[in-house]
């Protein structure tokens, strides 16, 4: 006979219907039954299914573990949540924004190279703290995101990026020990794929004692406005879970044990980042500086931001009863929060600056660690919640699909108390911004002008970056061609990829560049080595350079010339081609190249020649 929900009493029973019950297995039963769970279990028979009913026990003992205060503290968060939004309630009522101060740092100005060289030497005492959670079938890409080349110069992978630069952060600043941690949070989706990049690649370089994966769990999906537990439509003994969001890597932190341990190390920052941004290093050390120098709790890094744009603004948020706090507000909130708050107008840009006055957050936290484990130990790592469920109707008394309860990284700052020092760094967006995660297809229908933040778009930025960074260094960069790649118009540049063994900080960039370093549209140039210097060298092709550490090479009054390596248009729906390839819309087509390898100990001088 069937357990339905109002037969009395309904646990009595469950001895029947489930023989054998642990003490855990009881304890989670009485949970869900007082939570008003009671559907779950009307399917259930005695003598029937008895290891689908352990197996659903055993989900709901892992879901009650994996939550903050367990599955009753989630169901009543989801209640309350979704009462609101079926209210319309705004998160933020009760709050007046205002435009925050922050620090706005221009690249290659004294300012900037102070905060870069205090970054650097701050490095040493930092953990870095990577979110890659997500598979790249959004892109088009069957792998997961960090596997991706960041571009196709060089064919190096984003994961591959973000490590180069920590170690090249490790050897400047000194780090001493174990070198600097990298964590990695992890998906059931990504998880074992993270790990065979890592050991395939015998972790770009790291010791593996410096790398943890921490696996995100996933949470309950909710069938209605009263937080009632989906089951999966395919399974009836398995409830239905989706991804909590990426606030979620506060709570694996706090219950990893690694936090203390760092801190008895002597580690003072943590830097949290997201998987596929080819540019984020370029901005990190500048940051890190400032959270060093001025103190700092929390420090945001962010862009100059387009009123309205789908991004989030960094925002100081005053309540009627005076607390205060700064933060992000999604741009979906913004817009409608100042114009309740006396801004007629709403999200607009400064006629000044043609920017909003709130800046965009690029979702990149500089994080104190002590205070960061005081924070967590009192909220047990939970962060603010939200929900968004997509209504069948206006009613909004059912919903189209299972929803769930989700969290956000940068919303960590909402529980703060008013004394937490909290700020941002602006930085250029063409430095330190330059986001995967639209398709081709997505990013073609983009309006003209507005960022693509696609795979093409991406990999343009990296090289446009490298010759800005070279420009005000001084070099001559000839400026960039428009061309069409998957129907996205983009600037060219040329194609200028240096390792961070090259150049870290614009310090360094300006130590290895003297004389002129002219460089045609066309070019290629691939600076891969932690000691070579150029001095009057002209480019018009594709050179390639290599040294080894125990190296010391310079090119003096040297010119290239060749043939080079070309882009050549793909078709994103032409099969034939790699995912990578076609995603990005071209194809590299190696012409002719100059390539030197500084591959033995000892200096090296190449000069008055033409390659």
């Amino acid at each position: 006979m069937g357990l339905a929900v109002a037969d009395p009493p309904v646990l009595d029973r469950m001895g029947d219907v489930v023989p054998n019950l642990s003490d855990s297995q009881r304890t989670v039963l009485e949970l869900l039954l007082r939570e008003g769970q009671g559907h779950l279990f009307q399917h259930w028979q005695a003598g029937q299914n008895e290891e689908d009913k352990i197996r659903f026990l055993n989900q709901v003992e892992k879901l009650n573990d994996n939550y903050p205060g367990g599955l009753a503290a989630y169901i009543h968060n989801a209640r309350k949540l979704l009462a609101d939004s079926k209210a319309g309630r705004n998160p933020f009522d009760g709050y007046t924004p205002s435009v925050p101060t922050g620090e706005q740092l221009n690249y290659g100005d004294e300012d900037f190279m102070k905060f870069e060289e205090a970054g650097v030497k701050e490095a040493k005492n930092a953990v870095f703290v990577l979110v890659a959670g997500g598979l790249g079938e959004r892109l088009g890409y069957s792998g997961i995101k960090i596997a991706l080349p960041s571009q196709i110069t060089t064919e190096t992978c984003y994961l591959d990026l973000y490590i180069q630069h920590i170690l090249a952060l490790q050897e400047a600043s000194g780090s001493h020990g174990s070198g600097i941690p990298l964590v990695i949070m992890t998906s059931d989706d990504t998880h074992s794929k993270t790990q065979k990049l890592l050991e395939d690649n015998e972790y770009f370089g790291m010791s593996p004692d410096q790398v943890h994966l921490l696996k995100q769990e996933k949470v309950a999906c909710l069938a209605d406005n009263d937080a009632r537990i989906a089951l999966d439509p395919s399974d009836p003994y398995l409830i239905q879970t989706k991804p909590h969001g990426h606030g979620d890597v506060h709570t694996v932190l706090h219950t990893s044990g690694l936090l203390p341990r760092w801190q008895t190390e002597g580690r003072k920052w943590l830097l949290f980042f997201q998987d596929t941004n080819g540019l984020l290093f370029k901005g990190i050390p500048a940051a890190l500086g400032v959270s060093s120098i001025r103190d700092l709790d929390v420090n945001s890094l962010a862009v100059p931001r387009k009123a309205k744009e789908a991004i989030g603004g960094i925002s100081k948020l005053t309540h009627e009863n005076g607390s205060q706090m700064v933060l992000n507000v999604e741009y979906n909130q913004l817009d409608p929060l100042l114009r309740s708050s006396g801004y007629p107008d709403g999200d607009v840009n400064d006629p000044t600056t043609g920017y909003s006055p709130f800046p965009g957050n690029i979702n990149q936290l500089v994080i104190k660690i002590g205070p960061y484990i005081e924070e967590l130990l009192r909220t047990k790592g939970a962060i603010v919640e939200f929900v968004n469920p997509k209504y069948k109707d206006a009613s909004k008394t059912s919903f189209k699909s299972s929803t769930r309860l989700e969290c956000m990284m940068q919303d960590y700052p909402r529980t703060l108390s008013p004394s937490a020092k909290v700020g941002f760094s602006v930085l250029d967006t063409w430095l330190a911004y330059a986001p995967v995660k639209n398709n081709p297809e997505d990013a073609a229908k983009i309006p003209e002008g507005n960022p693509k933040h696609s795979p093409t778009s991406g990999e343009m930025a990296i090289y446009k970056a490298h010759c800005l960074m070279l420009r005000k260094a001084g070099a001559q960069i000839e400026d960039p061609k428009q061309e069409v790649f998957n129907g996205q118009s983009v600037e060219v540049w040329p194609r200028v990829i240096w390792s961070p063994k090259w150049a870290l900080t614009f310090a360094d960039v300006c130590k290895n560049l003297s004389g002129q370093l002219q460089i045609s549209q066309r070019s290629t140039l691939v600076l891969n080595g932690a000691h070579i210097q150029l001095e009057d060298v002209t480019v018009d092709g594709t050179l390639l350079l290599c040294g080894i550490p125990e190296s010391e090479a310079k090119l003096s009054n040297v010119r290239v010339q060749n043939k080079g390596w070309s882009f050549k248009s793909v078709d994103y729906k032409d099969t034939t081609y790699p995912e990578v390839t076609r995603i990005r819309g071209f194809e590299l087509e190696k012409l002719e190249q100059c390539s030197i390898a500084f591959d033995q100990p000892g200096s090296c001088l190449i000069q008055n020649v033409s390659l």
